[in-house]
């Protein structure tokens, strides 16, 4: 959601109401909110950052969406990659990612979020993803390439947690502080790869109507799982007073820039010592990829590149 000055509007609730939940909501395209929402970018621009990465490589993105996104970086780098491969579960978005990316000679390969990749060990020099699910950092590390790296922006903890709790009550703590970057690093280096560099910002969001607030929490429905109007009206109708009479609602989310890369060359081991009537040295061994799918959780995709 990119920066706007809301405009004044005589537009009753049940209109707005009508409206927020008739805009389709398939893709990650968000330019409906303009005017009506904001949500200010984290400052590293990570979609011109992927663009820097991706000439000559062979390029995995993982839940890609609709595609908005990598076809942004792939406009904007100077050379295309090699290969280039996307991934995403929800089927309508498959179809639109299908339709953006197809033109560009992405393969976009339909593949549920918490399932293994389909992919060969060391298939890719770059792993992508821009607000995955949760990284599956086993399956991550088992199709990067020796010294390939995964760079990815995730949602962090807490975020939009103003408008969850509006609806939801107080959350736990440990629901609050779920994708903490700290976790996220201890998950890529158990899975053995090495964390180059994590960088995090907390950003405002301001939501100017409740058509905005509706269309939001259709789309980004993990946000208030099973919301329907219908059964958040009165909510819904005491929110839209609230923004009428003092302003934007306002709420913050929580970005992280993400680096790992899977070492160039992983250290051999040697077995540990087995007495034997007549002992030679054992050969180093080199550990073997054992990729197990890891349960998905609640969904962290947002809008803008």
């Amino acid at each position: 959601m990119r920066s706007a000055s809301p405009s004044p509007s005589d537009t009753s609730f049940e209109e707005l109401l009508a409206e927020g939940a008739a805009v389709p909501t398939e893709g990650w395209d968000f330019s409906w909110f303009e005017g009506r929402a904001t949500e200010a970018r984290p400052s590293w621009g990570y979609a011109l950052a992927l663009a820097g990465r991706l000439p000559g490589a062979t390029a995995l993105d993982i839940q890609t969406g609709g595609g908005e996104v990598l076809g942004f970086a792939l406009g904007r780098a100077a050379a295309p990659p090699r290969l280039t491969v996307a991934t995403e579960g929800w089927p309508p978005n498959v179809a639109k990612a299908t339709a953006l990316l197809g033109p560009r000679g992405v393969a976009v390969v339909a593949c549920p979020e918490d399932a293994p990749l389909p992919f060969a060990d060391g298939a890719f020099d770059l792993v992508s993803s821009r607000h995955p699910v949760r990284p599956h950092w086993s399956e991550i590390a088992r199709v990067l390439a020796p010294g390939g790296t995964y760079f990815a922006q995730h949602v962090g903890p807490s975020t939009v947690f103003e408008l969850v709790e509006y609806f939801l009550g107080p959350q736990p703590e440990a629901v609050r502080a779920a994708r903490d970057p700290a976790g996220e690093r201890a998950g890529a280096e158990t899975a053995g790869l090495e964390v180059v560099s994590v960088r995090a910002e907390r950003l405002r969001m301001e939501f100017y109507d409740i058509a905005a607030v509706v269309h939001f929490l259709r789309k980004v429905v993990w946000t208030v799982p099973g919301f329907t109007v219908e059964a958040y009206e009165p909510r819904l109708r005491a929110l839209h007073e609230r923004i009428r009479s003092d302003g934007p609602f306002v709420a913050h989310s929580t970005r992280h820039l993400f680096e790992a890369r899977r070492p160039a060359r992983t250290p051999s081991r040697t077995p540990a010592h087995t007495p034997a009537p007549n002992p030679t040295p054992s050969p180093a061994q080199s550990p073997t990829h054992s990729p197990a799918p890891s349960p998905a959780q609640s969904p962290t995709h947002s809008p803008a590149p």
